[in-house]
């Protein structure tokens, strides 16, 4: 496989499609620098998952995609990060891993490539998690103490989820709530409780909320504060106002990272339908949209359809970006990846 951030992702999987595009304030490939920021409104370009700034790699050269165990290995990985990718050539693995920008990887490596392959990725800067999934954990546990960034030796897929989980939550799960918190403290609270709020301050503290709920992944409560908020923006927005959309784009990753594909893609394509009024036609964020709304059909087993919308989405990244970049990468390969199931 190639290197990809899509929903599988937003290719939170082997197939890499975002779902949801992680292009988003709760997507993924519009990630902010700063730690210390909620990422901004909009798009998402990744998705399945409650993990916005991590990519899992998956290498095994034994990998058989046709076995039930490993469809149900993919579900229980695109429930944790927004993009998965699945590898059996050791060569291609570490070249997409170090062509990696502006992403943090969770590695799994099958317990027979563990040993050539760490010592050769395990310094680089992309790779902050490593993994190793193996039958037996006493044959290398003691070697593995040797390599600060292995996180144990794993028998099942469910408990190297629980531990990603965990990781990346220790990375960023604090600095985003408190920065969450901390912009919602720009109202001061003298003045919400003394003083009628505007729509618009209302507005951003549902947002807000939607979102520091999000990454912590109370997903029933992201959904209760981002549709608050969206309901009071209809009332103080034009129509067709982009505020609008990234709204919806953030609801529909909620759904999509609770399995909810068909509330999605509803999200998703109410979002599509604004952005076609307020943007040119050949805006980066409508191929944001394209790509999730391609994501949620290849989740829901509908591939003309992705197909479809994931070329829609690299016409135009094909226009705005060179052809190293990071979404056009992604969509390429969800592209390959679906047309392996046509």
């Amino acid at each position: 496989m190639g290197c990809g951030t899509s929903a599988v992702s937003n290719s939170l999987n082997n197939n890499f499609h975002p779902p949801v595009a992680p292009l988003s304030s709760l997507s993924t490939l519009n990630q902010q620098s700063n730690s210390n920021r909620i990422p901004k409104e909009g798009r998402q370009i990744d998705t399945n998952e409650i993990i916005e700034n991590f990519l899992l790699i998956w290498l095994d050269a034994e990998i058989d995609k046709s076995k039930e165990d490993y469809q149900n290995s993919i579900k229980h990985l695109r429930r944790t990060v927004n993009t998965v990718e699945t590898f059996q050539d050791t060569e291609e693995c570490i070249d997409c891993t170090s062509k990696l920008q502006d992403k943090k990887v969770f590695l799994i490596i099958s317990g027979a490539l563990c040993q050539t392959v760490v010592p050769r990725i395990h310094n680089m800067d992309q790779v902050h998690s490593i993994y190793v999934f193996y039958g037996k954990q006493e044959n290398y546990v003691e070697w593995a103490k040797d390599w600060s960034k292995i996180k144990g030796i794993y028998t099942e897929i469910t408990a190297i989820c629980d531990s990603a989980r965990q990781s990346a939550r220790q990375c960023d799960e604090d600095s985003v709530v408190i920065a969450g918190m901390s912009s919602l403290n720009r109202i001061e609270p003298s003045f919400i409780y003394t003083q009628p709020c505007t729509g618009k301050q209302t507005s951003e503290y549902n947002n807000q909320l939607g979102r520091v709920y999000f990454y912590i992944a109370e997903h029933s409560k992201a959904l209760t504060f981002l549709n608050k908020g969206l309901e009071m923006r209809k009332t103080i927005l034009p129509p067709n106002d982009p505020d609008l959309a990234k709204s919806y784009d953030n609801i529909g990753l909620v759904y999509n990272n609770m399995g909810e594909y068909s509330k999605a893609l509803s999200s998703y394509e109410q979002s599509l339908g604004i952005q076609k009024i307020a943007l040119p036609s050949n805006h980066p964020d409508l191929a944001a949209s394209y790509n999730n709304i391609g994501s949620a059909y290849n989740n829901m087993g509908e591939y003309s359809k992705a197909l479809s919308y994931y070329e829609k989405a690299q016409e135009i990244w094909q226009i705005s970006f060179p052809s190293s970049h990071p979404h056009i990468v992604l969509v390429e390969k969800n592209i390959e990846n679906i047309k392996k199931k046509l």
